[in-house]
């Protein structure tokens, strides 16, 4: 019997049950099923460019940037801008998204290279799934169309927002999440990110770049 095992026999023994009882099987089952909500805070209950000023603020305030513009044309030299005005090279690392696939990179100077990171790309670029308003959060999705260690790995990261992937709470993204990718079917990974890696574990001192991305960016999509 593994450790895991031994954990949920005690547990069972103090409850006086044994797990296999129907009306508890039932509850399990309904519960994953319904995915129920939990509280919403009343601050993500907005709409239109509330919502999208509150996202902006909160992202801000976790030390991201945030620069918008109208439709996806735009985002190519809005990077470009970027990487100039950071003094990085006119070099950028994405996956196979088709949205980002179908921008005029062409129109910039920027050098494109496609694929996952080793670790050697100093700015990469990935497509948000969702933003979350409530805390400024990004919502990244796994695979070779937005690559995780596009996230993770180069010292900065931007990300393509589209303003109509903008919601309130995290309960609405994740019912957005479980409309697309349906029950079953979610990808590898799903992970958050609330402004750039930074840590203050050593005298509270902030150190950004701690364990992923010194600089996180985000394009927003008006349009």
């Amino acid at each position: 019997m593994s450790a895991r095992d031994e954990i949920f026999a005690t547990l069972r023994r103090s409850l006086g049950v044994k797990g296999t009882e129907a009306p508890r099987v039932h509850s399990v089952e309904e519960r994953l099923q319904r995915a129920p909500r939990g509280v919403i805070p009343e601050r993500a209950q907005l709409q239109g460019e509330a919502l999208l000023q509150l996202f902006k603020t909160q992202a801000e305030a976790a030390m991201a940037s945030v620069v918008e513009v109208d439709t996806h044309a735009d985002v190519p030299a809005a990077i470009a801008e970027y990487l100039r005005q950071s003094n990085l090279p006119a070099r950028i690392r994405m996956g196979d998204d088709l949205r980002l696939a179908a921008m005029p990179w062409a129109e910039t100077a920027l050098e494109i290279s496609k694929g996952r990171s080793d670790g050697q790309d100093l700015a990469a670029v990935n497509h948000a799934f969702a933003g979350v308003a409530e805390t400024g959060t990004l919502t990244m999705t796994s695979g070779p169309e937005n690559p995780s260690t596009l996230n993770l790995l180069p010292d900065y990261a931007i990300a393509v927002l589209s303003a109509k992937d903008v919601v309130g709470d995290y309960e609405t993204m994740w019912a957005r999440l479980r409309e697309a990718y349906g029950k079953g079917q979610m990808p590898r990974t799903v992970n958050w990110i609330t402004g750039p890696s930074r840590s203050a574990d050593i005298e509270q001192t902030l150190l950004l770049g701690a364990h992923g991305p010194r600089s996180l960016h985000i394009v927003l999509v008006k349009g």
